[in-house]
Order: structure tokens, then C-alpha cells, then sequence
């Protein structure tokens, strides 16, 4: 109900205005850490390079889940993760998210050992952010994969689809 009742509001809301409400300022997007681009837009797709859990170049949340950060901690490195994401793909629309269309995939990389097991609850994070943010267009489908390591030891990275107009 919640759901049906953030997405109907978000008809008459501005992304950039949703976001305000929410009280969510994006991050400066991060660059690209070797070589690769951090964004690419084919048609009318947006795929996203993995983001990982830095803001203004700082690495927040390092280390294995369930051994160096607890649960609330992978999931706030999820939705760091995520906002990196919306950066990106904000930096895709010139500057525009109203043109997003649909969150259309995820994936959801945890830094953890190999007796975790809570990979969905981590990755709620996330998906639970632009589902806040896009109501019923960011809902997506997903995977969310322990890795015995990730780039710079960061405890969660995640790469993203979306179909924008």
C-alpha cells in the first residue's frame, strides 16, 4: 500500500523534488577508477559501472560483512552504493532522472566470507532506495553475490541498468 501510494505521488513529483524530500543529496560521481567509463548509453539503456561505497573519493565502509561491519553497516554501504549509482546515471540524463523510465537490473556485490548469507538483506539497501526514490519504476530484478574481494577492499559494489527516455 505504502508502495502504490509513494509511486501515485511521484506522477506530480520532480525526481530532483522527490529526492529533497526525501532528504537525499547525491554524491559527486565518482570517476572511474582504471580503464573503463563509468557510464554508457546504448538506445535507450543506461548501464552503470560498479559503484562501489566511496563519497568524494573516501572509501566509507571497507571490509567483510558479517566479520569487520555488521548488517545495518552492509546495508547503509548498499545505499551509498546506490547513490553513487543515481550520481552516475544522473551524470547519463544530463542531469535530468525524470527521464528515467525503469530501474531494470541490478547486481549486488558483498565483500563477505563464505558462511554469509544474508546477501538479500544487504542488497535491500539498494533496492530499497530507488524504489523509494523512482516508486514503481525502480523496481528491478537483481542478484546479490558474496566476493571473497572487492576493488579497494570496499565492503559492497553494485552495477546498474536502467531504461531512460
Amino acid at each position: 500500500m505504502c508502495a502504490d501510494h509513494t509511486s501515485h505521488s511521484l506522477q506530480f513529483t520532480s525526481i530532483a523534488a522527490r529526492l529533497q524530500q526525501l532528504g537525499i543529496e547525491l554524491p559527486n560521481a565518482n570517476a572511474a577508477a582504471a580503464n573503463y567509463v563509468t557510464h554508457k548509453t546504448i538506445g535507450s539503456m543506461v548501464y552503470i559501472a560498479g559503484q562501489t561505497c566511496k563519497r568524494d573519493g573516501q572509501l566509507i565502509y571497507s571490509g567483510r560483512i558479517g566479520r569487520d561491519l555488521s548488517i545495518e553497516e552492509g546495508i547503509a554501504a548498499a545505499r551509498l552504493c546506490g547513490l553513487n549509482v543515481l550520481a552516475q546515471l544522473q551524470q547519463a540524463c544530463d542531469g535530468d532522472l525524470d527521464r528515467v523510465k525503469n530501474a531494470v537490473r541490478l547486481t549486488i556485490f558483498i565483500n563477505s566470507n563464505e558462511n554469509f548469507y544474508q546477501q538479500a538483506q544487504i542488497a535491500n539497501g539498494v533496492s530499497d532506495l530507488l524504489v523509494d526514490v523512482f516508486g514503481e519504476r525502480g523496481r528491478h530484478t537483481r542478484s546479490s553475490i558474496s566476493a571473497y574481494s572487492i576493488p579497494g577492499n570496499s565492503a559492497v559494489e553494485v552495477d546498474a541498468i536502467f531504461e531512460i527516455e
